[in-house]
């Protein structure tokens, strides 16, 4: 279900009979990226712990069409950043929906919920995907989202950090550790996978990456490495999903993949929704991030497919990715450390088998849908108990 801002009034109805608890969650919506397959995936997994998600979007573009979860969808697009009045609508649908709790996702949802919650008295919580203040090069926006971020949460009740990294930067930033709560990351469990073997030393090994590409996510770094990779005889191909987030970053990543001479070992997909479908195309998913990671999605979805993960050493992923157990850790920023992670793995097939069985049990067991569920509903509990 579907709801614009425009339809309120007449839409907006008697509270909904249902025995669960409503949770409003206010994310932005324009992309479906990891942040946003975290909203859906709790959509669909929190029913079992008695809670009912609904969203209200405050940028919808991507999210509504992509979704898979079929819970109650809010489009409230705000028509700019400074458009702040639509926390009336918010609180409107609180109010005649009869949600009790405010779950926002973004600075800029969490600025429209701080106001939301004041209106109605009803308890918000802030779930902090990644820093704030590293999310991107450009430091004035930085600094802005850090500073509307730290004044909405004032009003905030309950921080859900996604890493112990992720809660002590926030401790760092003074916020009281009685507000925080670590809940990991998690994504559905993936029973009778396929049979599959590593390839052999001499075939070409499908590197894999998946992001919503700019500059943080270092794809740089893994075009250089690749390109070492070629000069070392090592028989690479990069399977690349997902879009660029500028035309403008997109040519000068496109110009660096000329200058290297790599073009030729690269398929772009473009976005793509079938996660798992792309994943294991891959024999190795490469994450070279360099920083602003909480604990990424798609890493988690990597270990489901068991598919071992080489990553950077950033703030949560070496809580999920244990260093020769479940994949390898790099250097942030280092080509040459995470060629020579990959050189290392190529043609290694009791290795690779060995890595592949690891992170699908890890994941199974530590970094479930459920188990992420669960501790989000637990945090609501204890705001409502």
């Amino acid at each position: 279900m579907i709801i614009k801002s425009s339809d309120l009034e007449t839409t907006l109805g008697s509270p909904s009979s249902t025995q669960t608890t409503r949770v409003l969650h206010l994310i932005n919506g324009e992309h479906f990226a990891g942040a946003e397959r975290v909203q859906d995936l709790l959509a669909m997994a929190l029913p079992q712990f008695g809670y009912e998600a609904g969203f209200a979007c405050v940028k919808a573009d991507k999210f509504p069409k992509v979704r898979r979860s079929s819970s109650p969808l809010y489009e409230l697009n705000m028509k700019n950043k400074f458009d702040l009045l639509c926390y009336r609508n918010i609180a409107k649908i609180i109010c005649d929906e009869n949600y009790k709790l405010i779950h926002a996702h973004t600075p800029r949802s969490l600025l429209i919920g701080s106001l939301a919650a004041r209106a109605t008295d009803c308890p918000l919580i802030y779930h902090v995907h990644s820093p704030a203040g590293r999310d991107s090069e450009r430091g004035l926006k930085n600094w802005i989202n850090t500073k509307v971020e730290t004044w909405a949460l004032s009003r905030v009740d309950r921080m859900i950090c996604v890493s112990n990294s992720l809660m002590g930067y926030m401790e760092s930033l003074g916020h009281p550790a009685v507000k925080l709560n670590v809940v990991s990351n998690g994504v559905a469990a993936i029973d009778d996978l396929p049979h599959r073997d590593a390839p052999g030393k001499n075939d070409v090994w499908t590197l894999g990456t998946m992001a919503l590409f700019r500059p943080r996510k270092g794809v740089e770094v893994l075009l250089e490495a690749l390109s070492i990779l070629k000069n070392r005889g090592v028989k690479t191909h990069l399977r690349a999903v997902g879009q660029f987030e500028t035309s403008e970053y997109e040519s000068e990543v496109m110009n660096l993949v000329n200058r290297l001479g790599i073009a030729d070992m690269i398929t772009w997909t473009g976005f793509q929704t079938n996660v798992n479908e792309q994943i294991r195309k891959m024999d190795l998913f490469v994450l070279p991030s360099l920083y602003g990671e909480g604990l990424p999605m798609v890493v988690l979805e990597s270990m489901a497919n068991a598919v071992p993960v080489v990553a950077s050493n950033v703030e949560g992923i070496p809580e999920a990715v244990r260093d020769n157990v479940d994949g390898l850790i790099f250097k942030p920023g280092d080509a040459k450390d995470l060629a020579a992670k990959v050189e290392s793995m190529v043609g290694d097939s009791e290795r690779w088998n060995s890595m592949s069985q690891s992170a699908y049990v890890r994941q199974r067991t530590c970094l479930s849908d459920i188990s992420m569920a669960e501790g989000t509903s637990e945090v609501y509990s204890s705001l409502l108990n």
